[in-house]
């Protein structure tokens, strides 16, 4: 059990450090010695988790994939679609904000050596449209307002911040992503009076 537990934690250290030096060289300049060296291992101890640099790089996305996954479904259970939505954003810019791993990881599928295939955002982009469709089936849309014209734009809008944000912490604010839905919820919602501008858990605290 002890070196069960020091594996995993050996690996965390690893996906960790991957993380650290891809956001900050992109995957191409990323070398594995250095990786290793940032996470206190050495490269037989790299080696004995992942194959190559690739396989680092897998983990990195997966782990942010699972964070963006959670942050979701917290939102899931904070209300209605619309305040789901509300929370899920600012979730997603806390992430961007505070976890290098959800950094890299939306970093990387951008990344022309890595393939660009944008797998997170597609994650964030179903999703979004998965929950204003259930808004507009709850009947919180307002007339004119359906879940295909504006889920477009509300996923533009957002991994926007999540772009920008990466470079300037100023666009994942919680104070910027409410002004965005403060904006927004008037001309989308029936009741936008009834939907908060923070999620629930943050209301009456600064972002």
């Amino acid at each position: 059990m002890v070196k069960q537990e020091r594996a995993a934690r050996t690996r965390r250290a690893l996906v960790r450090a991957a993380a650290e030096v891809f956001a900050s060289e992109g995957f191409a300049l990323a070398s594995l010695s250095a990786i290793s060296r940032r996470a206190g291992v050495s490269n037989g101890a790299l080696h004995f988790h992942f194959e190559n640099k690739k396989a680092l790089a897998d983990a990195v996305r997966q782990e942010a994939s699972d964070s963006l996954a959670r942050v979701t479904g917290l939102a899931e259970d904070s209300g209605d679609a619309l305040q789901a939505l509300v929370g899920a954003t600012h979730g997603l810019m806390g992430l961007v904000a505070d976890d290098t791993v959800v950094r890299a990881g939306f970093e990387l599928c951008s990344d022309p050596a890595h393939g660009r295939d944008g797998a997170l955002r597609r994650q964030w982009q179903t999703w979004v449209e998965a929950t204003l469709a259930r808004a507009e089936r709850d009947g919180l849309l307002a007339e004119g307002a359906t879940s295909d014209r504006l889920a477009p734009a509300v996923v533009a809008a957002t991994v926007g911040f999540e772009v920008l944000g990466a470079r300037d912490p100023r666009w994942l604010s919680g104070e910027r992503v409410a002004g965005f839905w403060e904006l927004v919820l008037p001309g989308i919602a029936v009741d936008a009076a009834a939907v908060g501008f923070l999620p629930k858990k943050a209301a009456g605290q600064s972002g």
